[in-house]
C-alpha cells in the first residue's frame, strides 16, 4: 500500500476497519478461544465428578465469550455501516432473503451479521472484478470448509444428545449437549472471522487499486 501511494489516498474509515479486523481476530485467538475451551473443560469436569461442581464458572466463561464477541462484532458492524463504497446494489428481495437466512441459521451472532449482508455481497462483487471468479471461489472455499466441519460436529453432538436421552444417564445427555453448545460458539467465531477475512481482502484490494488510479 505504501509503494502504490495508497497511504495518502485511502479514506479514514477503511484503515480503521482493517485495524478492527486484525484486533478482533487477535481477541478471538488469544482470549475468546481459550475462554471457551477452559469453560468446556470445567463443564466436563462438573458432569463427570460428583464432588467437584464448577458448572457456574463454566457458564460464566461461555457467557463472557458470547458477550465479548457480540460487543466486538456490534462495534465492527457499526463502523462498517459508515463505509458506503462496499455496499452492493442488489435488489431488495435478494438482500432481505440473505439477511433472513443469516439471521436465522447462523448461531449466536446471526442477527448482528444480518446487518452486514449487503457489504459482504458488495465485497464479493469487488473481488470478482479484481481477481476473477476463481479468486472468489478460492476465498469462499477457505471460509466454507471449516464452517461445514464445525456445523457437522455441532449437529452430531446435538443428535447424539437427543438419541441418548431415553436410554442414558442425564449427566451424559447434558455433557453431549454442552459440547454441542461449545461447537455452536466456535461456529459463530469462525463465521465472524470468515466475514472479516472477505471484507479485509476487499479493503486491501480497493485501497491498493485507488492508489494506483490516483498515480
Amino acid at each position: 500500500m505504501m509503494t502504490t501511494g495508497s497511504v495518502t489516498t485511502a479514506s479514514v474509515v477503511q484503515p480503521i476497519l482493517l485495524f478492527l479486523i486484525t484486533f478482533i481476530g487477535n481477541i478471538i485467538t488469544t482470549l475468546l478461544l481459550p475462554l471457551i475451551l477452559v469453560g468446556t473443560a470445567l463443564g466436563i469436569i462438573s458432569k463427570v465428578s460428583d464432588k467437584v461442581q464448577i458448572s457456574k464458572l463454566s457458564k460464566y466463561f461461555k457467557s463472557s465469550t458470547i458477550w465479548i464477541l457480540g460487543i466486538s462484532l456490534t462495534l465492527f458492524v457499526g463502523i462498517l455501516s459508515l463505509e458506503g463504497t462496499l455496499t452492493s446494489s442488489v435488489d431488495g428481495i435478494t438482500a432481505k432473503t440473505a439477511k433472513a437466512a443469516v439471521s436465522n441459521f447462523i448461531p449466536v451472532v446471526g442477527k448482528i451479521l444480518g446487518d452486514a449482508v449487503d457489504t459482504v455481497i458488495g465485497c464479493s462483487n469487488i473481488l470478482k472484478n479484481a481477481v476473477g471468479v476463481v479468486g472468489v471461489i478460492v476465498v469462499i472455499g477457505i471460509c466454507i470448509l471449516p464452517i461445514i466441519k464445525l456445523s457437522i460436529l455441532m449437529a452430531t453432538y446435538y443428535i447424539a444428545s437427543a438419541v441418548c436421552q431415553p436410554i442414558a444417564d442425564e449427566k451424559i445427555v447434558s455433557l453431549l449437549s454442552q459440547i454441542g453448545d461449545t461447537f455452536k460458539i466456535l461456529l459463530a467465531m469462525i463465521v465472524v472471522v470468515s466475514v472479516m477475512l472477505i471484507i479485509g481482502i476487499t479493503l486491501v484490494i480497493k485501497i491498493s487499486n485507488s492508489g494506483l488510479m490516483y498515480k
